[in-house]
């Protein structure tokens, strides 16, 4: 009988001191938590899903980083996948009625052929400036003689009106080799904007070896001599170690790419040369799934950072900060 009252004992008190934990439990994760102190997990939503990027190849570094940092920073249950296709290219694939990507990287602005299909379409398109960039020739490690050119050269060497066939047609005194002439092809906006704001629309010339890919141009004109190619300066960037950028002489002298040079306004020797460059939101898909438009937003707050590490100028703060505000808007 002893026993059996020691026992109930002993049950009556485990099943006090249970509840006198239970108690100062929720006491203290009361006082860690007060009503209406700011906690900074409280407002970060877990997203899930996928968000899908297609276009410029110019702009790939760019966002390829963003949608790495994105995953394992900020959402690491949303899939963002970057495709390189081409400006033109992506549009198309941004640009259905069905199926189409939530983002399309573009080194230029939409066409208005473009955003009549949109229109047609029923798709709200919002544009983002993303960065700076700026048009680079690159040439072979081994070029001792077209370190630096005019802008009058470059335009001669690719126009087919130029009948700039060897080297020595562009100066007396370098090689008598023919120029292996390289660039992207009509898919990308750099071609486009190559042809459009430095060749005037003129026509370049057809011995321009054209490629998708630039990494297939890197290799080639790595291994040509003679070679000289155009594309992104964060391509070049990239490969310093294979190739050498030309100096361009704008009329006061040779200027070379770089962060510091690259700008639109007059005050960047590189201006001439530079660019926008963008990605465009489908904001149908933005206010249908939480996590495109998360991600625009992260985009835009991290664009300067980004865009410096990658090889393109920075945007000025009041160019993020309303890029922000819109987005913000679409909430």
């Amino acid at each position: 009988m002893k026993n059996l009252k020691n026992l109930a004992l002993f049950f009556i008190l485990a099943a006090l001191l249970v509840f006198a934990t239970a108690c100062g439990n929720n006491s203290e994760g009361t006082e860690a938590s007060p009503k209406g102190e700011d906690d900074s997990t409280a407002d970060t939503t877990e997203l899930e899903g996928s968000v899908v990027v297609d276009g410029s190849g110019t702009v790939f570094p760019f966002m390829a980083k963003m949608a790495e940092n994105y995953m394992v920073d900020e959402q690491p249950n949303v899939s963002v996948e970057v495709g390189r296709a081409g400006t033109s290219a992506g549009f198309k694939k941004f640009l259905v009625e069905e199926g189409g990507t939530d983002f399309n990287d573009a080194s230029r602005q939409m066409k208005d052929e473009e955003k009549a299909t949109a229109e047609d379409l029923g798709i709200e398109v919002q544009e983002l400036k993303v960065a700076l960039d700026g048009l680079t020739f690159v040439i072979n490690s081994e070029n001792d003689w077209a370190k630096e050119l005019t802008k009058e050269e470059l335009m001669d060497i690719f126009l087919a009106s130029g009948n700039k066939k060897k080297w020595s047609d562009v100066r007396p005194g370098f090689p008598d080799e023919p120029i292996a002439k390289m660039g992207p092809n009509e898919n990308h906006g750099t071609y486009e904007f190559f042809w459009e704001k430095i060749l005037d629309e003129q026509d370049i010339d057809e011995a321009t070896d054209l490629q998708q890919e630039y990494s297939v141009l890197v290799d080639q004109v790595s291994k040509d001599k003679y070679a000289i190619a155009f594309f992104g300066y964060g391509y070049y960037e990239s490969n310093k170690d294979k190739l050498q950028a030309v100096k361009v002489d704008f009329g006061n002298g040779g200027v070379e790419p770089s962060q510091d040079t690259i700008g639109e306004s007059d005050d960047f020797a590189y201006s001439p040369f530079t660019r926008p460059v963008f990605t465009y939101l489908n904001v149908n898909r933005a206010k249908e799934k939480a996590q495109v438009l998360d991600y625009a937003i992260y985009t835009m707050k991290n664009a300067q950072k980004v865009a410096s590490e990658t090889g393109f100028a920075p945007l000025t703060d009041e160019e993020i900060e309303a890029s922000i505000k819109t987005l913000e808007g679409l909430k």
